[in-house]
């Protein structure tokens, strides 16, 4: 007897109204989704070390010229502290114990040799201890003595560099960090509670018994798995724009370039294909433990080889080629065009073209496991 297709859209709304019930019920996920879009993102956007933040630096001027002087004053909050002017022998001790993580020394008849067109040397140490301030700082404080020199070269008609490069930001004119980690957080959340909860939403089910209850009713695995899929895609959608509403644009004060319409219907798509694999992987586990390490194993390599944290243009040919194959690679690139370009369906249309073939690819085998998992429990 073929079923009409109200009955089966009957079926899909009220099977995800009872997981959306199941969900109230468990504290511990209503925690999680919580902490993944508010404490998670902040702390994501505001703890990252690679902003160079009150380093402290301190000058040791043997030449004492305008030119050093000019030097030693460029160094300001916030990227530093004020710089304190030392000998040699105290710049020594206070690397070693600690107090500067920079100290910059100027040679005698340095301004003398510039003007001359002899290109002396500035020796910088650094503590390397404090990797994060001594790797960004290292050329922070390249650029700025550079710059210095050669404005002052050329105010006394010395010999200056032959360019002058001019360096324009766009997107993130101030090189913040809390714009790019925010959002970055927000992407990677997205995957990460989705599979989280049809998975566990699963074997939840599996656990207390439910799930044989389920067999015996007039419903079918596609219904059961698309009802699973649109309740916990919902929250995971909801909770994603309250995170951009509250904590990026409204704690944080992250401008959102694009349309956060455009970002969540990219989203939907996507978790299309997330909750699949979640189905998926909750079908091959058989207790949560098991499922947690099957997790392990697929949420790492999604997150750190989909572009997210590394550019894929640095990674080896063949990882961006596999990687084609993951619907995370096609969601950053999207998602990071809408939030931070402004790109509008005009550009990312490839991108949302490959998530919903691999989403239904990823439905397609899930729905297949699904059916064999029910059958053996029959």
């Amino acid at each position: 007897m073929r079923v009409p297709l109200a009955t089966r859209l009957a079926h899909i709304y009220r099977l995800g109204v009872k997981e959306l019930w199941s969900l109230l019920r468990d504290p511990a996920m209503l925690v999680l989704i919580v902490y993944t879009f508010t404490v998670s993102i902040y702390v994501a956007a505001t703890a990252m070390p690679e902003s160079l933040h009150n380093a402290a630096i301190a000058i040791v001027d043997l030449d004492g010229s305008p030119l050093s002087a000019r030097i030693a004053s460029s160094f300001y909050p916030p990227h530093f502290r004020s710089p304190v002017l030392v000998s040699a022998a105290q710049a020594d001790a206070g690397l070693d114990n600690g107090d500067y993580t920079f100290v910059l020394a100027i040679p005698p008849d340095y301004q003398r040799d510039t003007l001359a067109g002899r290109a002396p040397d500035i020796q910088l140490n650094v503590d390397a201890t404090r990797m994060s301030q001594a790797f960004t700082g290292n050329g922070y404080i390249q650029q700025i003595v550079a710059a210095e020199v050669g404005d002052f070269a050329r105010r006394h008609q010395a010999a200056a560099p032959p360019v002058d490069l001019a360096l324009r930001m766009r997107f993130n004119p101030n090189l913040e960090q809390s714009w790019f980690g925010s959002l970055t957080e927000i992407i990677n959340n997205v995957t990460m509670l989705s599979v989280i909860l049809t998975g566990a939403a699963l074997i939840r089910e599996r656990e207390h018994g439910t799930i044989e209850h389920l067999l015996v009713m007039p419903v079918t695995p596609v219904e059961i798995m698309l009802a699973k899929i649109w309740a916990m895609g919902l929250v995971v959608v909801l909770a994603a724009l309250a995170a951009m509403l509250f904590i990026v644009q409204g704690a944080l004060q992250v401008p959102v370039r694009g349309s956060v319409a455009l970002f969540v219907l990219v989203a939907a798509l996507h978790l299309f294909a997330t909750t699949s694999m979640g189905i998926f992987l909750a079908t091959l586990a058989r207790s949560m433990p098991q499922f947690g390490m099957l997790m392990v194993l697929v949420l790492l390599p999604l997150q750190m080889l989909s572009g997210g944290t590394t550019p894929r243009e640095s990674m080896p040919e063949l990882v961006q080629y596999l990687m084609l194959a993951a619907p995370t690679t096609h969601f950053v690139a999207a998602g990071q065009a809408i939030l931070y370009r402004g790109a509008g369906i005009d550009v990312i249309w490839p991108q949302m073209l490959a998530i919903a073939a691999i989403g239904a690819v990823l439905f397609a085998g899930s729905l297949r496991r699904f059916r064999n998992t029910i059958a053996q429990m029959a």
